[in-house]
């Protein structure tokens, strides 16, 4: 619990105002809650004595209902800033997750699979914001909610009774712990298997046409099956556990219960508490058995955030494998000038060989260079290299003279024109997809491209295409 609260401190700073503002809040109505039994035990006993009236009927009914409207007003504002705390650090994560994608280069992707990238990004940040919202709710619940009704219930009540009823709690106390480690670990073991599962899907989908035109459909079901059954199983495991909790504290509290009203009813019998302070008590019991219950809630919610954050942060650990250069060490560049490559010899991460060996060339402004081999020779990884894409190799990459590693990243890349072997298109407007790569160019830029890449010419010609069918269907 306290390790999850040191990962989350950055955020708890961050947003202090808005914790502030919550937690006295909190309390506050917490302590508003418990003045109604109180009122209620001493109407009791004014009933038994025949010290009733309507008038002070009448002033603890206008409490009453001025409590209520008050702890009314009070949760609203902090349930608002609290769960809304909530949605901020998920909306901050996954910012700085999807900040941390668009930095990182092609090794990474190699090393990580997209289906559990995206389990990391949806299911583990619901996770953490269930911790920076009702897993504060149940810290203060089951520390400073239940510290108050405990001592409401040793000071206005009676200690002895108090002491008796919560004999169970250290018993709860060890058994949620010892849940709790088990929660963590196999909450982390059932959040890889539903990446392993989003990345299952993402393949079938992009590999349907492979799939169906090798007949392999019931093999991809059959593979899937056994992915959501993998799933399934360590879902299941964590729901075993999880189920564990709400039965051992009803279990437990029904105990306090016991003991309560047994022991309770021979104190009365002694004449040592009023029948009107039992009351009270109970009734203080029964708002005690939320309390109990947030422990459980706790232990549960903190190790299942615990979990998520690690995995988060593990993926926001991942040091780019080609970093920016530092402000201070980039060389200003203004127009890209002559391209050299000076024995330059270059080895994928995963190869066990070289993939370039000593390639040197120089290519002057104005100059056409054609590359050609036959696969795998290392065309593409040529370009790659211009892109820096992956670390650099050895031997050195120069334009204008300064070496490439330092030109700003953005700069460098904006000289370029590249097209790459995979083609993809995002689902938009044929237009936004051409505008992708410069979003803030006018209709005239536009209709250059278009007629430069003779796009023009193929919308002609389904046009034209599609007239004649349609002549001839009619």
């Amino acid at each position: 619990m306290i390790s999850v609260m040191q990962k989350l401190g950055w955020f708890f700073r961050l947003e202090w105002k808005r914790y502030a503002i919550a937690i006295p809040l909190l309390t506050i109505a917490g302590i508003l809650e418990i003045i109604p039994p109180m009122l209620v035990g001493r109407s009791i006993d004014a009933i038994q004595l025949n010290d009733m009236t309507w008038e002070k009927i009448t002033v603890t009914l206008l409490q009453l209902a001025g409590i209520t409207i008050g702890v009314y007003i009070i949760s609203y504002i902090w349930i608002y800033k609290l769960f809304g705390g909530s949605f901020v650090v998920e909306r901050m994560l996954r910012s700085r997750l999807m900040r941390h994608f668009l930095k990182m280069t092609p090794t990474f992707y190699e090393k990580n699979r997209t289906g559990d990238l995206m389990a990391r990004a949806t299911n583990d940040l619901q996770a953490v914001s269930m911790t920076a919202g009702f897993g504060i709710l149940t810290l203060l619940d089951s520390t400073l909610w239940m510290a108050t009704l405990l001592v409401t219930m040793t000071v206005l009540v009676s200690w002895k009774l108090t002491l008796a009823a919560i004999l169970p709690l250290p018993i709860m106390a060890i058994l949620v712990s010892i849940y709790g480690k088990w929660i963590h670990k196999r909450f982390t073991e059932a959040q890889d298997a539903f990446g392993e599962m989003n990345d299952g899907v993402l393949e079938t989908v992009s590999g349907i046409r492979v799939i169906r035109a090798f007949t392999q459909e019931r093999a991809a079901e059959k593979q899937f099956a056994d992915v959501t059954q993998n799933v399934l199983h360590k879902n299941l495991a964590v729901v075993r556990i999880d189920a564990l909790f709400e039965p051992t504290i009803k279990v437990l509290v029904g105990v306090s219960y016991l003991i309560g009203l047994g022991y309770g009813a021979y104190l009365v019998f002694h004449n040592e508490l009023t029948i009107g302070a039992l009351v009270a008590f109970n009734v203080y019991l029964g708002m005690l058995i939320w309390p109990m219950f947030a422990v459980g809630e706790l232990i549960n919610i903190m190790q299942r955030g615990n979990a998520s954050l690690d995995r988060v942060y593990e993926t926001l650990g991942y040091k780019p494998d080609v970093p920016e250069p530092e402000r201070e060490n980039t060389e200003p560049v203004e127009r890209p000038g002559r391209i050299e490559f000076r024995n330059v010899t270059f080895r994928y991460p995963s190869s066990s060989a070289d993939n370039l060996t000593d390639v040197s060339f120089v290519l002057e402004p104005g100059q056409t260079l054609g590359i050609a081999g036959r696969t795998g020779s290392g065309k593409s990884t040529l370009i790659k290299q211009l892109l820096r894409e992956y670390p650099p190799g050895q031997g050195s990459i120069t334009i204008s003279g300064v070496p490439i590693e330092r030109i700003d990243m953005d700069r460098l890349k904006s000289w370029y024109g590249y097209v790459p072997q995979e083609q993809f298109l995002f689902s938009r407007t044929v237009k936004s997809n051409i505008l992708f790569g410069s979003s803030d160019a006018t209709d005239n830029e536009l209709d250059h491209a278009l007629a430069m890449s003779a796009f023009k010419k193929i919308l002609r010609f389904c046009r034209t295409g599609w007239k004649r069918w349609s002549a001839r269907k009619a």
